[in-house]
């Protein structure tokens, strides 16, 4: 748990439009089978059409700019490849799936680069969430903040049964989830779970998240990416425009929110980031990662 401790448990334009139907040509597939942009290796299965995306950030894929861009860049290569239709995200790094926004990119920042840095988270959310693919995450590990964030925006979540949380935790780090973060969950949990998790900042163990159906499946550690691929299998079974568009139904509202106030939310973001108490209060947290854990 250490190394989860050491990394922030947190937190115009569109890359396309909203779940376009998909007949763009495909790009060379040597940009997306079996590559790796650094900390994201992908992997396509022709027969299937099922991609396979694997964090690899050690020590706990945490959410900086460089990580987010590779993740979008991952993401748009994708999309434009018709013969991938489903995508597996998952982590590479034992018992941890994202411990979400890197504090670094939050403590002491210059302006510039954290209002660059929240358009990426922003504009990597707005991709994964209307994303015309079925993305299925499999949560091998704790999943708190920026690394809950992505789990709930795809379209099915299996988690591993171990020892494992997962969360949206930002106010126990004196941080306001955005607007964009609650819509998200409240999209997957019903409002009153929504309420007091983002409240209390809770963080629940795997059992725990299946019964508020934050997750919808468990299986065994070893488990989570074969069982997501099999569930994508049945999702894919369904014609690939009929269900887009039932899902552009149910996501573009939320999509345009952020949209239509991108810069606002940016501005607000920096400006709260910035205030003296907030800025202590990372500082606090960053000292506390110093002390052993007794």
């Amino acid at each position: 748990m250490m190394a989860l401790r050491r990394a922030l448990i947190s937190t115009q334009h569109v890359c396309r439009p909203i779940l376009q139907p998909r007949y763009w040509p495909a790009r060379s597939l040597a940009a997306v089978a079996g590559s790796s942009t650094g900390h994201v290796d992908v992997s396509l299965d022709e027969t299937t059409g099922i991609a396979i995306l694997r964090m690899n950030k050690k020590p706990v894929n945490s959410l900086n700019l460089d990580m987010l861009t590779e993740l979008t860049i991952a993401l748009d290569k994708l999309e434009s490849d018709n013969r991938c239709n489903g995508l597996v995200i998952t982590s590479a790094v034992p018992k941890i799936f994202s411990a979400g926004l890197d504090i670094l990119e939050l403590y002491q920042p210059e302006r510039g680069r954290l209002a660059e840095f929240w358009r990426a988270l922003q504009n990597f959310w707005m991709k994964l969430y209307a994303s015309p693919l079925a993305p299925a995450a499999a949560i091998n590990g704790h999943s708190p903040a920026g690394g809950c964030l992505m789990a709930m925006s795809c379209d099915y979540r299996v988690m591993a049964s171990g020892n494992y949380t997962i969360g949206l935790n930002e106010t126990l780090l004196g941080i306001v989830a955005p607007f964009w973060f609650v819509d998200t969950m409240r999209n997957v949990i019903s409002q009153r779970h929504c309420e007091k998790s983002l409240q209390l900042g809770t963080m629940y163990t795997s059992a725990d998240a299946l019964k508020i159906g934050l997750v919808d499946s468990l299986v065994s550690d070893t488990d989570t990416v074969e069982a997501a691929r099999q569930e994508l299998l049945n999702w894919l079974k369904v014609p690939g425009y009929a269900r887009q568009l039932t899902k552009e139904q149910m996501r573009k509202p939320t999509v345009e929110r952020l949209a239509a106030r991108q810069d606002q939310d940016i501005e607000n973001f920096v400006s709260f980031l910035l205030k003296d108490s907030i800025q202590k209060g990372l500082g606090r947290y960053l000292e506390s990662l110093k002390k052993p854990k007794k």
